[in-house]
C-alpha cells in the first residue's frame, strides 16, 4: 500500500485547511499523525474502514474532522479554527489494526507541512 498526503500550506490562526490522504491498495484503518520540530510524531485522528468509527486527540477534538471515501481510496482530514500549535508536518499512516501508536502503523506515506501563523 502506498499513501500519497497533500493539501498542507500556510494559514493565518482561526483558519481552514483540508488535507487529503491518497492510497493505493485496500486500507483498514487510516490515521493521521503530526511532528513538530523537535518534538515526536503524534496521534491525531483514526478512521476505520468499515464502520467508519473515528477517533481523535484531545488537542485537536472538536476543531479536527476526519472522514474517508471509499469508493475513492481517499482520506480526507478538515482542520478548523488552526492554532500556531498545530503547526507541524502532517503524516498520513495505515494499519490493519486499530493504533494510536506510530509503532502500530504498517504503512507510512511521506508527510505534508502545515504552517499556522499567529
Amino acid at each position: 500500500v502506498q499513501l500519497q498526503a497533500s493539501g498542507g500550506g500556510l494559514v493565518q490562526a482561526g483558519g481552514s485547511l483540508r488535507l487529503s490522504c491518497a492510497a493505493s491498495g485496500r486500507t483498514f484503518f487510516v490515521h493521521w499523525f503530526r511532528q513538530a520540530p523537535g518534538q515526536e510524531r503524534e496521534f491525531v485522528a483514526s478512521i476505520y474502514r468499515t464502520e467508519r468509527s473515528t477517533s481523535y486527540a484531545d488537542s485537536v477534538k472538536g476543531r479536527f474532522i476526519i472522514s474517508r471515501d471509499n469508493a475513492k481510496n481517499t482520506v480526507a482530514l478538515q482542520m478548523n479554527s488552526l492554532k500556531p500549535e498545530d503547526t507541524a508536518v502532517y503524516y498520513c499512516a495505515a494499519s490493519n489494526y486499530p493504533s494510536m501508536s506510530s509503532d502500530g502503523m504498517d504503512y507510512w506515506g511521506k508527510g505534508t507541512q502545515v504552517t499556522v501563523s499567529s
